[in-house]
């Protein structure tokens, strides 16, 4: 009743909302939405047709999304609105740990369930958080099914490592703690920023990577001294790409991220 009078006053009012998408097949399963972009992609793997009835608004966004970009067509977005979300009238919001106190307060008042995920910094914290959605959305199976790939995608390398460097948007670099330098060495790609005296979010001049080259340069930014000219005349230093996309966000990503590592690797090495 909450809800219907909520949804009264903002029709009322004039907030335009989409329609609601239909629940999901089996009642039994609590129907969500998740204003988390990394969620987004394990909820989308993991919940039942029809359950997940919006993900965030960066996950249409090619630059900032971890899902495929046909997979993410499959569903209406919100910008995280309280207003957007009632409209929707799912059981349970899955959000980031960062959730604005007001948010998260509004939408319990309203009866709805919110539920936080924080960052990642491991594959097996990676593998938790699939196990703590997949077991929201009641599907325990494919979370299981999804763990397992991840697991057999990112078992160690026991091939030398290669001095790798990898430079993100802003011009930074990862630290030790985080899931793409996880993912990096078990690819077989050491974090070279540590061995440079460089830690989490540290900022690395064009200079720098000039002076002291790595074996293997990974650019996920767009700045400009990531392309300058300068960087073609580093003949013993591969310099490639890798999608930011890949970079920050675990679940099925982790699969994705570790083909292209190890595929760099192998192009570095030879």
């Amino acid at each position: 009743m909450i809800r219907w009078l909520a949804g009264a006053v903002l029709a009322l009012g004039g907030c335009s909302a989409p329609a609601p998408t239909p629940g999901p097949a089996n009642s039994d399963r609590s129907s969500i939405v998740s204003l988390n972009p990394c969620a987004d992609a394990i909820l989308a793997e993991v919940a039942a047709p029809g359950q997940l009835l919006a993900i965030s608004h960066y996950s249409k966004d090619p630059r900032a999304s971890s899902m495929e970009a046909d997979d993410a067509r499959r569903y209406r977005a919100t910008g995280g609105t309280v207003e957007e979300v009632l409209a929707l009238d799912p059981d349970v919001v899955v959000a980031s740990s960062f959730i604005g106190p007001a948010t998260r307060a509004a939408l319990t008042d309203l009866g709805i369930r919110v539920e936080t995920v924080g960052s990642v910094a491991s594959v097996e914290d990676s593998m938790a958080q699939v196990r703590q959605l997949a077991a929201l959305t009641g599907n325990a199976d494919a979370g299981e099914a999804l763990v397992s790939r991840i697991a057999k995608s990112a078992a160690p390398s026991k091939a030398a490592p290669v001095d790798t460097v990898l430079w993100q948007s802003g011009g930074i670099v990862p630290g030790e703690t985080t899931l793409i330098t996880d993912l990096m060495a078990r690819a077989g790609l050491s974090n070279g920023a540590r061995t440079r005296g460089l830690a989490q979010a540290d900022f690395l001049p064009l200079e720098n990577v000039l002076a002291d080259p790595p074996q293997l340069l990974l650019v996920a930014g767009s700045e400009r001294s990531q392309h300058h000219p300068a960087l073609a005349a580093l003949s013993q230093t591969r310099v490639a790409r890798l999608d930011p996309n890949l970079v920050y966000c675990g679940g099925p990503t982790i699969p994705r991220a570790m083909a292209r590592l190890r595929a760099l690797r192998r192009s570095a090495a030879s």
